[in-house]
């Protein structure tokens, strides 16, 4: 009689993607490089899948492929960036004309919360998986080592011991408890990572004023929802705008056709997103990313490759409410 578990069958495998893809997510920066990741994890699985012995969960199993996977990827591919890591911040006046635009590979993306938070997870497994697919703690991420970035994962985010992931990278314990020691202290020493988001029933009603200003195009309103240190973003473009006033001189000049634009609400990368539709719902613009802070609206991310995102997330390519 044999000692180990019958191998699930192959159809298993698919009750982990949105586990795999949040994972992948986190150690990659970017849902198409997860997806991916998935895919070639998915793949390796398979073929494995006769030699899996049961002495693992399957999700851990799977996990571990998928970690070997991204290790692989990351030393193929830049690591992705946000604008705020390229450099000084500009002003309205300063902004050049065209806009310096860098390649869809080279920023951080959002993920749709839908496809990367399983829908078997316990409410409070569910709340650590959501902050750790934040725009903040991804980007802070990216500036790990890669084997310090599986580290700091496997052990605080999936709960791993150090002797699981020494067998998973194929190192010693110590030099997991070294590494994971390394990448806290780098985490920890980002102030956006650290940043308290408002109680639940306070960003509602944040998001109801942003939604209602934005739609009147009331740009002293929006700008009063807005921290004092605020950053405004607008990926693919070089750029970054920090403060009230220098948004403010952006929604007014360059940012003006923006007047009349919808908002669809969705969720990313566990924030409050919204797909924005120019021209009164006619044109698809851009996924409006905003990270709520202590004080209001910290960080107003537009990601303008609606080709790429709006499909992943489910919006349309019109809008008409």
């Amino acid at each position: 009689m044999s000692l180990h578990a019958a191998a699930p069958p192959s159809h298993d495998l698919e009750l982990h993607r949105a586990a795999l893809l949040g994972h992948c997510y986190r150690m990659l920066g970017s849902v198409v490089d997860a997806e991916d990741a998935v895919q070639e994890t998915m793949l390796r699985a398979w073929k494995a899948l006769p030699t899996f012995d049961g002495r693992s969960a399957l999700r851990t199993w799977l996990y571990r492929i998928a970690t070997n996977v991204c290790l692989d990827e990351r030393a193929a591919r830049a690591k992705r960036m946000r604008p705020t890591d390229e450099g000084a911040r500009i002003t309205v006046e300063t902004v050049p004309a065209p806009l310096p635009e860098r390649p869809r590979t080279h920023w951080l993306e959002p993920v749709p919360d839908i496809a990367a938070l399983p829908a078997d997870a316990d409410p409070a497994e569910r709340a650590v998986l959501r902050e750790s697919i934040r725009l903040a703690f991804v980007a802070a991420l990216q500036h790990l080592p890669p084997r310090q970035r599986a580290g700091l994962l496997l052990t605080e985010v999936l709960g791993w011991s150090a002797a699981e992931v020494a067998s998973a990278l194929d190192t010693t314990v110590a030099s997991v408890n070294s590494a994971v020691q390394r990448a806290r202290a780098t985490l920890q020493s980002r102030p956006d990572v650290q940043r308290a988001a408002p109680l639940p029933a306070e960003q509602s009603a944040l998001l109801e004023r942003f939604v209602d200003a934005f739609h009147r195009y009331d740009v002293d309103a929006l700008t009063a929802l807005l921290q004092d240190d605020a950053v405004m973003t607008m990926p693919p473009f070089d750029m970054w705008l920090q403060g009230p006033e220098a948004i403010a001189g952006w929604l007014r000049g360059p940012g003006l056709p923006c007047q009349g634009s919808r908002l669809l609400p969705t969720a990313a990368s566990g924030l409050p997103a919204f797909g924005q539709y120019r021209q009164g719902g006619r044109q698809a613009w851009g996924l409006v990313v905003l990270e709520p802070g202590p004080r209001g609206i910290a960080g107003w991310n537009t990601f303008l490759d609606v080709e790429t995102l709006f499909p992943r997330f489910g919006l349309p390519m019109t809008f008409v409410d």
